[in-house]
């Protein structure tokens, strides 16, 4: 879903406080994701960005348009768990921040999401 429908779907994702859990988490595809955890409803979700425009130059090479921000529209949501609390969020993603930034880290979010038995992983989360 995009991230207007994520937050339409539940009117408590718009007025909760929310946890970001880094913004470089990798597939091994090497597709970058964003990794937040909802308060009021328990999700742990990842929304990847829309893949950037790019372009074959005339003599070669592939350009990709750059930018601060990419727009929201594009942005897709998945969410990838349920964990009820933060205590058990900080207690499930314990060293969360050495592990983000290497390859294939989403491996290692899935694995800990499945070990602690909270995982709804689907074909919308990130593989």
């Amino acid at each position: 879903m995009d991230i207007e429908e994520f937050y339409d779907g539940d009117a408590r994702r718009r007025d909760s406080a929310e946890i970001e859990l880094g913004t470089e988490w990798r597939n091994k595809a090497g597709v970058r994701f964003e990794l937040s955890w909802v308060q009021d409803t328990g999700e742990l979700y990842v929304m990847r960005e829309p893949v950037p425009y790019q372009w074959m130059g005339p003599f070669g090479g592939i350009h990709v348009q750059a930018g601060d921000r990419a727009p929201t529209d594009g942005m897709t949501v998945a969410v990838v768990a349920k964990i009820p609390t933060r205590a058990e969020l900080e207690e499930i993603l314990a060293g969360w921040e050495v592990e983000m930034p290497k390859p294939d880290s989403t491996a290692w979010l899935e694995d800990r999401l499945q070990a602690a038995g909270v995982a709804l992983w689907s074909e919308n989360a990130p593989d």
